[in-house]
């Protein structure tokens, strides 16, 4: 009898143990799927939050008053105060691109083509992204600590109580600002990034200058130049009218001035990259 009772016992547990695991993992399946659901809810949220916001900064940059003064406080601060940085940061990306390029040209003998890829690159996407990471990194991070040191001390919400619009007094002049002279910044980009590979080759890789500029105007059009300038437009309104939403959001004292401007240069940075693959993707496969 003993042996009998042993193994009934035993098979009521092991019929025990089975239904606690299948209830654990149930449990657990529901807490994953929970977490999942609530984080793609709140993303989309989010996603849901910055296009509508973008849909109000847009028609709100066609609405009069135009405020002529800040805008032109902020070209002189997105523009002209960034063009040192451009201009080194043009010059040795063209050098380094050309340095690269040119040896493995050189495998080929068809160093004078060096220029021409350096341009095409540069004309269709180092200048462009470059630009827009230098300048997310630069004026971006800047607007987000103003703003949102202005929403932490309150300035912003005096503004409301005296009934002005803090996105058409605020955001709009940077979002035009940055629509005139990022691309115009991009331009610059592209046309010192191709003296540094023009230098490269023909002082590193003794490439006939006029070979070398006759190669750049036969491989170079002007639709590729149109398209870094498109992409250029594209950036320019997605860093500075991120760059406002996180500072008219922050909230809690410096600590949150520091977050918002992390935030900010962060999510400009992948939308910077996640744009420039659906821009890309329409330039060359549908277009």
């Amino acid at each position: 009898k003993l042996p009998r009772y042993i193994l009934r016992r035993f098979l009521l547990n092991r019929q025990e143990v089975k239904k606690l695991s299948i209830l654990h993992v149930i449990d657990l399946f529901s807490s994953v799927a929970n977490f999942i659901g609530l984080y793609v809810f709140n993303f989309m949220t989010k996603v849901g939050g910055i296009c509508i916001y973008f849909g109000e900064v847009s028609k709100k940059c066609f609405i009069p008053p135009f405020r002529w003064s800040q805008i032109l406080t902020q070209l002189d601060f997105i523009g002209n105060q960034s063009l040192n940085i451009v201009l080194l940061a043009g010059f040795f990306t063209g050098a380094v691109f050309g340095l690269q390029i040119g040896a493995i040209f050189g495998i080929f003998s068809s160093e004078s083509l060096m220029g021409a890829a350096t341009s095409e690159a540069l004309s269709r996407e180092l200048a462009p992204l470059m630009t827009g990471f230098l300048l997310a990194g630069r004026a971006g991070s800047s607007i987000t600590a103003e703003l949102s040191s202005m929403k932490v001390n309150e300035q912003i919400d005096a503004m409301e109580a005296m009934a002005v619009d803090p996105v058409h007094y605020l955001v709009v002049p940077r979002v035009v600002a940055s629509l005139i002279m990022i691309p115009f910044l991009c331009g610059i980009f592209m046309l010192v990034g191709t003296i540094g590979c023009f230098l490269i080759g023909t002082l590193i890789y003794d490439v006939d200058q006029g070979v070398f500029l006759d190669r750049i105007l036969w491989l170079v059009q002007p639709k590729d130049i149109v398209s870094g300038l498109i992409k250029a437009l594209a950036f320019a309104f997605i860093i500075s009218s991120i760059a406002c939403r996180y500072g008219l959001k922050a909230s809690g004292g410096a600590k949150g001035v520091g977050k918002a401007t992390t935030e900010s240069v962060i999510v400009s940075l992948l939308l910077i990259l996640l744009s420039d693959v659906f821009i890309t993707f329409v330039q060359v496969v549908l277009l």
